[in-house]
C-alpha cells in the first residue's frame, strides 16, 4: 500500500516537474544579461524596459485586454440572460438550443476561425478592430451558457414568482432575487470567457486578417526572429499577476473557513 503510494506521488511530482520547469526556465532568462534564452550570462532588467519601451509589444497588449474585457462583458451579459430565458423555455426548443450552442465549443478552432472568415468576406466587413471584437464575442458566449445554465435549472422554479407576489418588477426579480444565487456561475463564466479571448490566436488571426490590429497571440506569430526576451518579461508578469490573483483567492477562502 505504502509502495503505490509512493509511485503515485513520484508520478505526480514528475508530471508538476514537467510542466513547471518550461515555465520556471522563462522566469529566469527573463533576467538574463543576454539575448539567449538558453545560456546564463548574467543578471539584468534590461528586458522589462525594453519591453515597456517597445510600442509595438504595448499595442499588442493593450488590444488584448480591450478586446478581453469588452469581449467578456457583453457575453457574459448576453450568456446570463440566454441561460435564465432557456430553463423558462419549452423543452424541445430548450434542448435544440443547448445543443446548437455546444457546436462551437466541440468545434476544431480552425473550422470556427474560417466560418468568421468566410463571414466577414461575404458581406465585406472590413477586418480589424470591430470583427476580432465581434469574433470573440461569439465564440465566448456559448462557454458562459453552458456555465450559467445548470446553476439557474438548481434554482426554485417558483423563486421569480415570490418575487412577483412580493410586489417586484421583473426586473428587481432579476437584480435583486435571480442574479445573487447564481453570482459564483456567473462570475466562473465571465473567467472563461475572458481567459478564451485572452489567449487565442487562431480566430483573432482570420478575424483581423489583413489589418494592422493584433493581439498579443498575433504579435508573437508576426516575428521574424523568433522570439525575443521581452516576450520572457512579458510572460513573467503575466505568471506574476495570476499567482497574485490565486495567493490571494487562497488567503480569502482560508478565512472564510476561519470565519465558518
Amino acid at each position: 500500500m505504502k509502495k503505490a503510494e509512493t509511485l503515485k506521488n513520484s508520478f505526480v511530482g514528475l508530471v508538476l516537474l514537467a510542466t513547471y520547469i518550461p515555465i520556471m526556465s522563462l522566469v529566469v532568462f527573463s533576467f538574463n544579461e543576454g539575448r539567449s534564452l538558453t545560456r546564463w550570462t548574467g543578471f539584468s532588467l534590461q528586458w522589462y524596459v525594453k519591453l515597456f519601451e517597445s510600442q509595438d509589444i504595448m499595442r499588442a497588449v493593450g488590444t488584448t485586454i480591450i478586446v478581453a474585457v469588452i469581449s467578456t462583458l457583453i457575453s457574459t451579459f448576453i450568456g446570463t440572460l440566454a441561460a435564465i430565458s432557456l430553463t423558462k423555455s419549452r423543452r424541445v426548443l430548450r434542448e435544440l438550443t443547448m445543443s446548437a450552442n455546444n457546436i462551437p465549443i466541440v468545434n476544431p478552432e480552425i473550422v470556427t476561425a474560417i466560418a468568421f472568415f468566410v463571414l466577414f468576406g461575404t458581406f465585406a466587413i472590413q477586418r480589424g478592430f470591430t470583427t476580432m471584437l465581434l469574433a470573440h464575442i461569439a465564440f465566448s458566449t456559448p462557454y458562459v451558457i453552458i456555465t450559467v445554465y445548470p446553476k439557474v435549472r438548481s434554482l426554485d422554479p417558483n423563486l421569480a414568482d415570490a418575487a412577483y407576489d412580493l410586489g417586484a418588477t421583473p426586473l428587481q426579480a432579476l437584480i435583486r432575487v435571480i442574479l445573487p444565487q447564481i453570482k459564483v456561475a456567473v462570475i466562473a463564466g465571465a473567467a472563461i470567457a475572458f481567459t478564451m479571448s485572452f489567449d487565442d490566436f487562431v480566430i483573432s488571426y482570420f478575424a483581423a486578417s489583413g489589418s494592422a490590429i493584433k493581439n498579443i497571440s498575433i504579435y508573437l506569430y508576426t516575428l521574424k526572429r523568433g522570439v525575443e526576451p521581452t516576450i520572457n518579461a512579458l510572460s513573467t508578469l503575466i505568471i506574476l499577476v495570476i499567482g497574485i490573483k490565486i495567493t490571494h483567492d487562497y488567503i480569502k477562502s482560508g478565512k472564510k473557513k476561519e470565519e465558518e
